[in-house]
């Protein structure tokens, strides 16, 4: 059984509702001052956003594309002790009236400071008990070189994007065996020379020099680290089959949050879904793509469950034959320290 001691999992990683209102939108109720928020429109096909404290509240990345970073004006305006605030001439993919939309939230530690534990010089802000950290870098343009993530743990998972041009994709990194492009529905490639890899201190970059990859000389990066901590977060995969009684992942953990990716072949999506979101018992699910931007649909694909979660479809984004990553946040683990139990749907 899972043992925890993240009892209250919302004052490390929380999902917040809101709807837009057009003009200045203070949202409260997330539990704690974040420093990465990702935003979507639920109800139209705009853009994903994602804000960093460390990059600052103007700067704007999205997932669902290879953009270099935008600077917005009185778009996203400040993260505050419970939430955040949008501001005044917020675009559709932030704060539209009467538009829903959906925030996702992470606590890391702020700005970040300064971190010399690399070959590279970087600007960290890591919450060690939650497992996450924000890294931003300038790379020297060399192959392997290294950064500090700051956490108290190897990374299991991160997420890398060139903000300085638009013409690299997002790079998401699994256990130092698979790379993957966030913003595309590509399978992984397993190519030694292009893996990045990590240790209890340090993120290195590949062997194999690239401007997506972190070895751009000159070049800016953002990385979102996750180390899996458990009862909070759980990285891993599970095996497809194509029934509707398919297959079970067990995080020891209710979860809040999950992400989900096939790892081989391509036109399979990143499909994410979150307990807020949903309506209804089990199964009923609300899903988006983290690389399109889709509208919110609405089908009944998994079960949330206690310990874990149940695919419940034939779907191929999540059902196919074959090996799919996940990764998940707790709403509440299996039995924390304070011996109370989670309950599924």
């Amino acid at each position: 059984m899972a043992y925890t001691t993240i009892d209250k999992s919302s004052l490390h990683f929380n999902t917040k509702l809101y709807t837009g209102n057009g003009s200045t939108n203070a949202q409260t109720g997330v539990g704690f001052t974040p420093s990465f928020t990702w935003i979507k429109n639920r109800g139209d096909t705009h853009a994903h956003v994602l804000v960093d404290a460390v990059r600052g509240v103007t700067k704007e990345l999205r997932s669902n594309g290879t953009n270099a970073e935008i600077t917005t004006s009185n778009s996203f305006t400040s993260f505050d002790s419970d939430g955040f605030t949008l501001g005044a001439d917020s675009t559709d993919s932030y704060n539209k009236n009467s538009n829903n939309y959906v925030s996702w939230n992470w606590l890391a530690n702020g700005q970040g400071s300064s971190n010399t534990e690399g070959d590279i010089t970087a600007t960290v802000s890591a919450n060690t008990t939650s497992g996450f950290s924000i890294i931003k870098f300038t790379s020297a343009g060399s192959v392997s070189q290294s950064y500090g993530h700051g956490l108290n743990g190897t990374p299991k998972l991160w997420m890398i994007k060139d903000t300085s041009t638009s013409s690299n994709n997002w790079q998401v990194y699994y256990n130092g065996t698979n790379r993957l492009k966030l913003d595309t529905d590509e399978g992984s490639s397993t190519t030694a020379s292009q893996l990045m890899s990590a240790n209890a201190t340090t993120i290195t970059t590949p062997s194999y020099s690239d401007g997506a990859w972190g070895n751009g000389n000159g070049l800016n990066y953002i990385t979102y680290a996750f180390q899996e901590i458990k009862g909070f977060s759980k990285i891993g995969t599970y095996t497809g089959r194509a029934n509707a009684d398919n297959a079970f992942a067990y995080t020891g953990f209710k979860p809040a949050w999950i992400m989900i990716k096939k790892l081989s072949g391509s036109g399979y999506d990143w499909m994410m879904f979150d307990t807020k979101r949903m309506s209804g018992s089990n199964p009923y699910n609300d899903y988006l793509k983290a690389n399109e931007t889709i509208a919110e649909v609405d089908n009944s694909f998994i079960d949330i469950l206690s310990n874990g979660f149940k695919i419940r479809t034939t779907d191929g984004h999540l059902a196919d034959a074959g090996e799919y990553l996940y990764i998940a946040f707790a709403e509440a683990p299996l039995v924390g320290s304070n011996n109370v139990p989670a309950t599924a749907r």
